[in-house]
């Protein structure tokens, strides 16, 4: 009987063999490949550059297959040579593979009320160009106006080719209604669920573009590349003009039935606040109570937290009670979802190390579940790499089934 190299997927027999899913026809040895040719790369993305025999031995793979499965990534573009291994003995030297990072390019882009922020970044997910630019926009369309324009700059700036740009994706408050291409509930950002304003950025940006709620990007962000690390069921808390939240489990993003979960903002306080969370707990509230304690002319959030650190009263007084809101949020998320970690992030993520012990304390004195609570380790960035992050991994797929359809 004849073994065909690469058509040997662990578990999918011999061509001829007269079992299931063993047809010989065509169409059937192409997906076979490709599944080949995807283990592959996923072997290599997981565990780093490896040699024939290596991945041979990692994927059970023969090496006829994988000679023949890398030679056709080779030639796509998608692998590529990422130098030679000396045997411990003596032998051929053996050249060792790598994914191609520069097959594709992503953007992402973090639509803020005060920053709008943009990066372009290869496969790896390694930003290789980015722009920080204020949010000027006095609209909707003159905010998307400036994010093209910052976008298109950035991808100039990297003297990357606009045709490897596959794939574009946006953060910003509210919630993303796929049927009406539109976003829901960004009251931070007054005109943003205007009909057609996405459609209009996805066709002057020429690349598939997906948008996600700015926290849960947050959240994937610092699961990717921050405090979330390793962590099986974290929830990243952005506190700053808004509040919003995003919940990572077992590595992906819980988003609900509707998209809107994490959306803390709009849970009532207690009917003799008159306000919801988010009133109660963003940066205003704490210029407000500043005000209301008695100190002079707050002027944000950071003026509050300055403040304090030089031990003006009422502005210590005003973070104290912010840190029991934030500690109060954080023992009502635990009781539904029991984290086994709380990322503290948002414009106020840069007052942690004030928030942080009274936060801790007020949990410990308010009940029994009390999930360890860390500050962002990417602080105004988290947005970003999230959106980077996940443009990354829907890029790869991209990038992938293009090869595969070009003749």
């Amino acid at each position: 009987m004849t073994h065909v190299p690469g058509d040997d997927v662990p578990g999918s027999g011999t061509p001829g063999s007269g079992t299931p899913g063993d047809d010989a026809r065509p169409w059937n040895r192409r997906r076979l490949r490709s599944n080949n040719e995807r283990l592959l790369l996923a072997r290599l993305r997981a565990q780093g550059p490896a040699s024939r025999a290596q991945l041979a031995r990692d994927t059970g793979l023969s090496k006829p297959t994988v000679s023949t499965a890398l030679a056709a990534l080779e030639e796509a573009g998608l692998v590529r040579e990422a130098g030679r291994q000396a045997p411990p003995e003596r032998g051929r030297v053996a050249v060792l593979y790598e994914p191609d990072p520069t097959a594709g390019y992503v953007l992402g882009l973090d639509i803020g009320r005060s920053w709008l922020r943009v990066a372009a970044a290869d496969l790896d997910g390694t930003v290789v160009a980015r722009s920080d630019v204020r949010n000027r926009g006095r609209s909707a369309a003159a905010m998307a106006d400036l994010t093209v324009a910052a976008a298109r700059r950035v991808v100039a700036e990297a003297g990357v080719d606009p045709a490897l740009v596959v794939h574009t994706v946006v953060g910003a408050p509210g919630v993303y209604d796929p049927a009406r291409r539109r976003v829901r509930y960004a009251v931070n950002l007054p005109g943003w669920g205007r009909a057609g304003l996405l459609d209009r950025m996805r066709e002057e940006l020429g690349t598939p573009l997906s948008v996600h709620n700015d926290a849960n990007l947050a959240a994937l962000g610092e699961y990717a590349f921050g405090a979330g690390r390793g962590s099986r069921l974290f929830v990243s808390i952005m506190v700053g003009t808004g509040l919003g939240m995003g919940v990572v489990a077992d590595g992906r993003l819980f988003t609900g039935a509707h998209g809107a979960a994490g959306e803390i903002g709009f849970l009532p306080t207690l009917p003799s606040g008159g306000r919801d969370l988010e009133d109660a707990v963003a940066g205003g509230a704490v210029v407000r109570t500043a005000r209301e304690l008695g100190m002079a002319h707050p002027g944000s959030a950071k003026d509050v937290f300055d403040a304090a650190r030089e031990g003006v009263a009422p502005a210590v007084a005003a973070v104290r009670q912010e840190a029991e809101r934030l500690a109060h949020v954080i023992a009502a998320v635990a009781a539904v979802l029991d984290p086994d970690l709380v990322v503290l992030g948002g414009g106020l993520g840069g007052g942690a190390d004030l928030l942080l012990p009274p936060v801790t304390a007020t949990l410990h004195r308010i009940g029994p579940l009390r999930p360890r609570v860390r500050a962002s380790t990417l602080g105004e960035d988290a947005v970003l790499l999230g959106a980077v992050a996940t443009a990354t991994e829907e890029a790869r797929e991209r990038v992938f089934t293009r090869s595969r359809e070009t003749p």
